[in-house]
């Protein structure tokens, strides 16, 4: 399927999820296992059912992942692709071999790359760095061309830092593009994830709080995590 059609259909799932939810009063949360390396590690976070789960092509990572991992995921997960400042040839390249359904930008990528990419490649979710000074009147030029933002703490790596950010600094956020909540979230935020509200809160993005090593998850505390969240 071309790119451009997949974005729109990305667009019409998220806002009949956002008015089912409505309707229930109760969104249903996503979940996001990013990081991921190891086939074993990986079979053993599908038998949990994640809703996306994030491959990352940044070198600098000590989540890398290289070589492709040998393993089936099925499509009902969502495959991520998580680039920092990468060529369009790359990113291409990366997404046929990985059969990537979306791309996550985590660096400084202007609003027309990322048109770009979600004309040639796949639809987009923005990462941004938050701190005291962020100015989300940016955002209103990647709405049109972004799936999700996904809002991470400011810290020295492009991601991974482990860092939580103040979650009120998103009452600032008045836009309609969903969301996923990053940075430094652990098995022990499980009332704070379930206090925190927002119209366009879309789910979890989950990392190195739920990490043994860098690149190992502990699938036993995602799974209970889960579980908590729900009940």
């Amino acid at each position: 399927m071309p790119a451009g059609n997949s974005f729109r259909k990305w667009k019409i799932y998220l806002k009949r999820f956002f008015k089912m939810s409505n309707k229930r009063n109760k969104p249903e949360m996503k979940i996001k296992v990013c990081g991921m390396r190891e086939p074993q590690n990986i079979s053993e976070l599908l038998e949990i059912h994640p809703d996306f789960i994030g491959f990352i092509f940044h070198e600098l990572s000590p989540r890398h992942c290289h070589p492709q991992p040998e393993v089936s995921i099925p499509k009902s997960v969502v495959k991520v692709g998580v680039f920092v400042n990468k060529s369009l040839e790359y990113i291409l390249l990366k997404k046929e071999e990985f059969e990537l359904d979306m791309i996550q930008l985590h660096g400084n990528e202007s609003p027309a790359f990322c048109s770009e990419i979600e004309q040639k490649a796949a639809p987009v979710i923005k990462a941004f760095n938050m701190d005291l000074n962020f100015d989300f009147e940016k955002l209103s030029t990647y709405e049109p061309v972004c799936s999700l933002f996904l809002f991470d703490a400011y810290g020295l790596k492009a991601g991974g830092n482990g860092i939580t950010f103040n979650w009120d600094l998103l009452k600032a956020y008045h836009g309609e593009t969903p969301f996923l909540l990053s940075g430094g979230i652990d098995s022990t935020m499980v009332e704070s994830v379930k206090n925190f509200s927002h119209p366009s809160f879309y789910g979890l993005d989950l990392n190195s709080g739920f990490e043994t090593v860098p690149g190992i998850k502990n699938i036993a505390n995602i799974k209970q995590f889960k579980d908590e969240l729900s009940a």
